[in-house]
């Protein structure tokens, strides 16, 4: 039994071997399938993760674009509102300064005209100079020929005051005048009628050649020995022009003569070597006048003839008003002729209303009473009349038989037909 069961365990044990060596290989062959489902696990977990790495570098470079892109438009949107708020901000310095620039557009333009026209100005008046100094110094030539020359040009200037101060020739004066003298005949240049009839005389006197001598003078001792030359030169005139007295060759004449100096630079010159030339005048009855001298001598002449002549106008108006009083006056009568006929008028009429009321009417309205036919005409009452003619208060009676009534200012009432 022993043995038996001895075989019987070695049997179970051997069973029990083989038993475990198939699970060992089995366990070995299912440790290897599980290497192999490791291995192939741990490489398909190696290519995973190289594909989660691809996707992840992809998914990462894609956000990143989209972070870059939408960075961008963000940077963009807000540099565009920035653009509009620095343009709104900027807006009203960007108009003022074009306001500005039309400004200094317009003022350059402006100027540049201005210029122009200032450039154009100087050149004529350099023109007007040149033409200026030219027609001087034909004018000095001409008055270097001598006293003839400088005579007629001394007149021609006094021709022209008188007729700047609104003077006409053959009118209000008379140039060359032939008056008799007690030394024979005598011509002033110019006599100038004044208001009432009376006359002066102005006689033009130019010597200027010691003057002309002078302003050609290279050294100041000729240049003052030329304007004591002119100096005495105007004395001399002065005293032979009181010497011909034409004051008294006129019968209402002032007692003066004005001697016409033709430039006040010309008298100036010689009162300052002559201090006493004015005084010397005035006492030989001579006046020295200027071109502005005489042309107020001559605007207070005119003064002169428009008041004489508004005492004329003023006389005229008297004799035409004390005419049209008298006519007046003859109307005045007329209307109170007529007024008195009206009254005796009206008074006649009331006369006669009366009596056809009294003496013809009743006996005719007898036939009204008696029935007598009358065609429906029956006779109208008459009324007399009331009105009464109103009276010239402000016509005073006659002062005689045949005399014509006269206006006189009567203070009356107002009536109601007033």
């Amino acid at each position: 039994m022993n043995v038996v069961a001895l075989i019987v365990a070695v049997i179970i044990l051997a069973l029990a071997g083989v038993a475990a060596a198939m699970w060992a290989m089995a366990e070995r062959a299912r440790a290897a399938r599980f290497e192999a489902k490791a291995a192939e696990l741990e490489r398909q977990a190696g290519a995973g993760a190289e594909l989660l790495k691809a996707q992840a570098a992809l998914s990462a470079n894609a956000v990143a674009e989209e972070l870059v892109r939408r960075a961008a438009e963000n940077y963009k949107a807000q540099d565009a509102l920035a653009q509009a708020k620095l343009e709104a901000q900027l807006k009203p310095v960007a108009e003022t300064l074009a306001k500005f620039e039309a400004r200094a557009a317009a003022a350059e333009k402006a100027r540049a005209e201005e210029s122009g026209g200032l450039k154009a100005q100087i050149e004529q008046l350099l023109i007007a100079s040149t033409a200026t100094r030219e027609e001087a110094r034909k004018l000095s030539a001409a008055l270097r020929r001598g006293a003839g020359v400088q005579g007629r040009w001394g007149e021609q200037m006094l021709r022209n005051v008188l007729e700047l101060a609104g003077f006409q020739a053959n009118i209000d004066f008379v140039e060359q005048f032939h008056v008799e003298g007690a030394g024979g005949a005598l011509r002033p240049d110019v006599v100038v009628r004044l208001p009432g009839g009376g006359v002066f005389v102005i006689d033009a006197k130019c010597s200027l050649t010691g003057f002309l001598e002078a302003q050609d003078a290279l050294d100041d001792a000729s240049r003052e020995a030329g304007y004591q030359r002119h100096a005495q030169s105007v004395r001399g005139h002065m005293q032979a022009l009181a010497a011909k007295a034409y004051w008294d060759q006129f019968e209402a004449s002032p007692d003066f003569v004005a001697m016409f100096i033709p430039g006040d630079a010309f008298l100036s010159a010689a009162a300052e070597r002559l201090p006493d030339l004015y005084t010397q005048a005035m006492e030989r009855r001579v006046i020295l006048v200027t071109p502005s001298s005489l042309f107020a001598l001559c605007k207070a002449v005119a003064y002169g003839w428009r008041v004489e002549k508004q005492a004329l106008n003023a006389a005229e108006i008297a004799v035409l008003g004390r005419e049209l009083y008298k006519r007046l006056s003859v109307m005045g009568g007329h209307a109170a002729a007529m007024g008195k006929s009206l009254g005796r008028a009206v008074e006649s009429y009331n006369q006669f209303v009366g009596s056809l009321e009294t003496q013809v009417l009743t006996q005719a309205r007898r036939f009204e009473d008696l029935k007598v036919e009358h065609e429906g005409k029956a006779i109208e009452d008459l009324a007399p009349l009331e009105a009464a003619v109103r009276p010239l208060a402000k016509l005073a009676p006659a002062a005689g038989p045949g005399a014509a009534p006269t206006l006189t200012l009567v203070e009356t009432a107002p009536t109601s037909a007033e």
